[in-house]
């Protein structure tokens, strides 16, 4: 009897051991916790809260983490850092004052970006249809706020002007102005400029006050000018310059392409632009290549179109900073850009792969006698048609006037910072200030170590 008794507490203790497991097994992954919320809540109310807690599978998760597309607020900023200074630009050529600033016309240049992105962001949110942004007239609902400054336009308003003939307009008082103006601003003071989107496309655009401002997002088209505390690709966006040069609209092929390879633009610059004057050294007595010197002119832009329409390849070589402008008008003319700029960096990296439509060379490389018209003699007629039919598949993200072009394309790098700003304001906060030369960790050095050759 005691065994039998025995085994009947064993027996006992397993059964309900058994029932214990079978219990937690059903409370763990089929109970849904009860949330508390306000009693008048209806049962359908409760189930919502419910799902949303357990990231309920058949709820659609936003994988940005932010509600849908990023809200951006645009400065409506005092005339004088935007259509005053295409007024300056006028009086500076001899034009006359207008009553209504805003009925002025851009001029066309380079730097275009500048007038586009204010231009889009000035549109009724209905037309901006497939924007990877949309924008907020209220600013307490803003995730970023552009500041529409024309940076680059306020450069040149007195470029090339005789002394004394000037509009008296001073580009670096206007970039203290603004500065102070910001500085004025609940929203800028808020996070210190974190979650501002500033342009400065012209790489000396707001030269002056650039450690002022080098907390927001800038939108620049190289690093040249700056510190790897100022400006990384971790922070900022580089963005492609306005082409200049009408989009060649012919057929593949090298038939109508006598030229081997084309450059026409300023012989002379200065720190890397150095370069320049090397290779016309070199390159200016092959018989098959066309290189020369020409500023920006209608008449240089008119030559400078024709030759890279009839040229295989267009040499891009660094200016002053390591990009230049003539990179993008190779790439609408279909002609492959030969680019020798060892720092160079390049817009929407994240999207297209340059190597498929350019040919890269090495500075020292492209500099010995015979070095390059050898390499590029040697490449065959279908790879060029290889390099045609990719630049005509991209050139979309160069063009500011596509719809799904080039400012598409800026909004949507702009939109993937968020998460860093965000991580930036919150480090901001808790962080002690301090003196210090050093990049943080949101600097991004640009190319440091050259570039390989992609042929």
């Amino acid at each position: 009897m005691a065994r039998k008794s025995s085994l009947f507490k064993q027996t006992l203790i397993a059964t309900l051991f058994f029932i214990l497991a079978i219990y937690a097994f059903f409370v763990t992954f089929f109970h849904t916790p009860f949330t508390a919320s306000d009693p008048s809540s209806t049962d359908e109310e409760l189930e919502l809260s419910s799902r949303e807690n357990l990231d309920f599978p058949g709820k659609e998760i936003d994988p940005s983490g932010f509600g849908g597309k990023v809200k951006v607020f645009m400065y409506d900023l005092p005339h004088k850092f935007t259509y005053g200074i295409i007024q300056q630009h006028g009086l500076a050529r001899g034009g006359s004052a207008v009553a209504d600033v805003t009925t002025l016309q851009y001029p066309g240049h380079q730097h275009m970006h500048e007038w586009f992105l204010f231009s889009d962001l000035a549109r009724p949110e209905s037309e901006r249809v497939g924007s990877h942004i949309t924008k907020v007239n209220d600013p307490e609902e803003a995730d970023l706020f552009f500041v529409p400054v024309f940076s680059s336009l306020s450069l040149i308003v007195n470029a090339g002007r005789p002394p004394g003939s000037g509009s008296g307009y001073n580009d670096e008082g206007m970039q203290e102005a603004l500065v102070e103006w910001l500085e004025g601003q609940e929203y800028w003071r808020r996070n210190n400029g974190w979650d501002h989107v500033i342009i400065a496309g012209d790489p000396n655009a707001l030269y002056r006050v650039v450690d002022r401002v080098k907390n927001a997002v800038l939108l620049v088209s190289d690093f040249g000018r700056l510190r790897p505390d100022q400006g990384s690709l971790v922070k900022d966006v580089i963005i492609p310059y306005s082409h200049r040069i009408s989009a060649y609209t012919g057929d593949f092929g090298v038939e109508e392409r006598k030229t081997l390879l084309f450059f026409m633009g300023n012989r002379y610059r200065k720190e890397g632009g150095k370069i320049r004057d090397l290779l016309f050294q070199i390159l200016e007595t092959e018989e098959d290549v066309v290189i020369k010197h020409g500023t920006q002119s209608r008449e240089n832009r008119r030559a400078a179109s024709r030759g890279m329409h009839t040229s295989k390849f267009c040499l891009n070589p660094a200016g002053d900073t390591p990009s230049a402008c003539r990179l993008f008008d190779a790439i609408v003319s279909l002609c492959v850009p030969v680019i020798v700029s060892d720092s160079i960096e390049l817009p929407f990296e994240d999207a297209i792969d340059y190597r498929k439509f350019s040919v890269f060379v090495e500075t020292a490389a492209a500099l010995k006698p015979g070095y390059l018209v050898s390499l590029l003699r040697k490449v065959p007629t279908e790879r060029i048609i290889e390099y045609q039919k990719a630049m005509k598949e991209v050139r979309r993200y160069y063009d500011y006037t596509d719809p799904n072009g080039a400012v598409n394309e800026i909004w949507r790098q702009v939109s993937q910072k968020l998460p860093l700003i965000k991580l930036m304001i919150n480090r901001d906060r808790r962080l002690v200030k301090k003196d210090s030369s050093e990049p943080t960790c949101s600097c991004l050095c640009s190319n440091q170590t050259g570039i390989i050759s992609s042929l």
